[in-house]
């Protein structure tokens, strides 16, 4: 089927409706506003979205498989529950967002702001994050595991019950997140700011990897200075 491409449009749910069923997973929207609207529960499998405006947007329960997302602005917009296995995120803006029980199989997210993201719940495997935001944002039970993290920023993040082990950190920061219940074990954390982390705990970080600089600073955290 030949793609449709739609370029600086406001899309309402019923113009939604009408492209799903002339252009099944072959829809490209360019500049297109969706602002404050709803597309719960509606098929967009596939479709791409460059450069459109999503703020508050509403995408609860929505098919998005194979959908493409690039240079987006979607403050506030509720992914809940929504089906995004195999999409792409780059370059957006997407603080405040909602993801709470979305399905994340092997979704990408390159280069994206998350701040204040929610994110609990979500299911799914091979979640891949690089050089994202995610300041102050609720992670609590995803899962890292041997994952390479690169610019990763989860500074006062909540991370209680997440799995870092085996995870490889490059650049990025830790720095006074929540950690409770967090698994650290095997982790190479020598690349980014673990300011504020309780690395002492051996049960949640064994054989984790730190610097001389960063057990430094650990101990002189509990008061203890290294001659």
């Amino acid at each position: 089927m030949t793609t449709a491409i739609f370029r600086d449009e406001t899309i309402s749910r019923a113009r939604m409706q009408t492209i799903i069923a002339a252009y099944p997973r072959a829809a490209v929207f360019e500049s297109c506003i969706f602002d404050h609207g709803d597309y719960s529960r509606l098929d967009m499998d596939g479709f791409q979205f460059n450069q459109c405006s999503l703020a508050g947007s509403n995408w609860l329960a929505g098919s998005l498989e194979e959908s493409q997302w690039i240079k987006c602005r979607g403050g506030q917009c509720d992914f809940s529950s929504a089906l995004l296995s195999d999409a792409r995120f780059s370059h957006c803006d997407l603080n405040n967002s909602h993801w709470r029980r979305a399905t994340l199989s092997s979704v990408q997210f390159q280069d994206c702001k998350l701040t204040g993201a929610h994110l609990q719940e979500v299911t799914g495997w091979a979640l891949e994050f690089r050089d994202c935001l995610l300041v102050s944002a609720d992670l609590r039970g995803l899962s890292f595991r041997k994952a390479a993290l690169h610019g990763m920023d989860f500074s006062d993040a909540e991370l209680s019950g997440c799995d870092f082990r085996d995870a490889v950190f490059t650049g990025g920061s830790l720095r006074n997140a929540q950690t409770r219940l967090t698994r650290f074990e095997g982790a190479d954390l020598r690349g980014t700011d673990i300011s504020g982390l309780n690395v002492m705990d051996a049960k949640l970080f064994k054989k984790a990897v730190i610097s001389q600089r960063q057990a430094a600073a650990a101990l002189a955290a509990f008061g203890l200075i290294v001659a």
